[in-house]
């Protein structure tokens, strides 16, 4: 398959840079930073997928420049704002291979808002205009980074769901508890690989291979993270109607007689199927299994559908009452609910549930669009600035400050203030801080380079990141 023309990786305006930029300029240093959103804390995590798909190597060829000088002839319409010299003297040079120097914190790492993650900058004085040229593709870091922290916050919600009302030993099912069903609902294949890798940093529920074939292909994951079990659809339950409904049921425990099997059960009636078909007709032979049946509902207000589905298994299968004063179905039964779940309604369902005495341990969780593709950058606002230049010699400190009206008529300083000078991120007692590299020497910078000119390095194992997610 042919590799992407990473000389076309950019907005159009990137093409016109280095004739702005003030004479003299020969060295350009920008940084990432997460600058606030949805959470207070980012996960880093992504960059080295894009290190090693677009960048290291040869990153571009002859043929690529070639192609792209017609293609950006085209798009501008006149011969004066691209120049192939540039790309050109690249290749002649350095045969394709970025002049670069790319650092970033350890991925995995959970980092307040508002601090670098990541800085780059060019190390030939020529390729001044290369550094955030960059920028279009190195931002979609974003992406990856909001996934991870999204499931990582949930698991902090469930976590705490499950030491307030689970049974003491449970808590290894937590892994299991969030499930990626976001492949069908993201807008490309490339998505669901970043975006389902992100995910499995957190958990190990998902029916996304791409995330586990990205974690072993871009970061040697040493296996499958991502976890599945056989389960149904709506063509399957209502291939024999409203009638046959029960017989799709049975056919389902037979299919598999033991293990964890799941069943979407609201094709008609939830609350019939849960009743009369696997509480009633059906419910000797389940609990008789040697495994547990997942019923699934996908319709309806998701907190009063499970409140009344509970209300019904725990009628009629019955259920102990842990030390912690909650209900908990036999092990042969659990549900799970994969409609209408985000991060703010994971919240709301358990808090739900607790009130109404019924533990946590009883529930799983599904998540598509929600996980994958209703995020976007501004979700945790992800900004990559020039902070620092060299101009005719001298280096200058580079940042923006820019004042805005809010909605009463008052001015105010933007959040969209970006940081000046070189920077480093440090931990000073315990918290993370971004200072400017030549303050307080003695304290260890933790960006480390990741990229140099063309080389990777530093390259962490899909392990590694998972332990660094573990220790936040």
């Amino acid at each position: 398959m042919k590799r992407e023309n990473l000389i076309l990786l950019a907005d159009a305006y990137k093409y016109a840079h280095h004739k702005f930029y003030y004479p003299g300029t020969t060295q350009i240093y920008s940084y990432l930073e997460s600058r606030g959103g949805m959470f207070n804390e980012t996960i880093f995590f992504g960059l080295q997928y894009f290190l090693k798909e677009y960048l290291q190597g040869q990153a571009f060829t002859q043929q690529d420049l070639d192609e792209a000088d017609g293609f950006l002839q085209q798009v501008f319409g006149r011969d004066d704002v691209f120049d192939k010299s540039k790309f050109q003297y690249i290749i002649d040079k350095y045969d394709g291979r970025l002049p670069v120097i790319i650092k970033a914190i350890v991925e995995g790492t959970a980092v307040p808002t508002g601090n670098v993650l990541m800085t780059i900058e060019n190390t030939d004085p020529e390729c001044y205009w290369l550094t955030n040229f960059l920028e279009t593709l190195l931002m979609q870091v974003w992406y990856p980074c909001t996934v991870a922290t999204v499931s990582n916050q949930i698991r902090k919600v469930v976590t705490r769901y499950y030491a307030e009302t689970a049974t003491p030993g449970t808590e290894a099912g937590i892994d299991f508890v969030l499930n990626d069903f976001g492949f069908r609902g993201v807008s490309s294949v490339e998505s669901a690989k970043i975006g389902g890798a992100a995910h499995l940093l957190n958990f190990n529920g998902s029916d996304n291979l791409a995330g586990s074939k990205m974690a072993i292909d871009y970061y040697d994951a040493q296996r499958v993270y991502g976890l599945s079990i056989p389960a149904t659809e709506h063509s399957i339950c209502t291939l024999l109607g409203r009638e046959g409904e029960e017989k799709v049921f049975e056919h389902v425990l037979k299919a598999f007689s033991t293990g964890t099997i799941a069943c979407v059960s609201d094709s008609f009636n939830i609350f019939k199927a849960c009743s009369e078909y696997w509480g009633t007709d059906l419910r000797d032979q389940i609990l008789q299994r040697d495994g547990t049946l997942v019923i699934r509902p996908d319709s309806g207000d998701p907190i009063a559908t499970l409140l009344k589905i509970f209300e019904i298994l725990f009628d009629k299968f019955g259920f102990t009452v842990n030390e912690k004063g909650y209900k908990v179905l036999p092990p042969q039964v659990r549900v799970i609910q994969g409609d209408g779940v985000n991060y703010a309604e994971i919240g709301n369902i358990y808090e739900a549930l607790k009130e109404n005495l019924i533990s946590a341990e009883n529930l799983v969780l599904g998540m598509g669009g929600a996980l994958l593709q209703k995020v976007d950058r501004d979700t945790q606002k992800f900004a990559l600035k020039c902070s620092s230049a060299i101009i005719n010699g001298t280096e200058v400190r580079v940042e923006k400050s820019p004042t805005e009206m809010d909605a009463d008529g008052n001015i105010t300083q933007s959040f969209k203030k970006s940081k000046g000078g070189r920077l480093k991120l440090v931990r000073v007692n315990g918290a993370y801080k971004t200072i400017n590299q030549d303050e307080d020497p003695e304290i260890t910078d933790l960006l480390q380079t990741v990229f140099d000119n063309g080389n990777l390095i530093n390259t962490l194992s899909f392990e590694q990141v998972k332990a660094n997610v573990n220790a936040n």
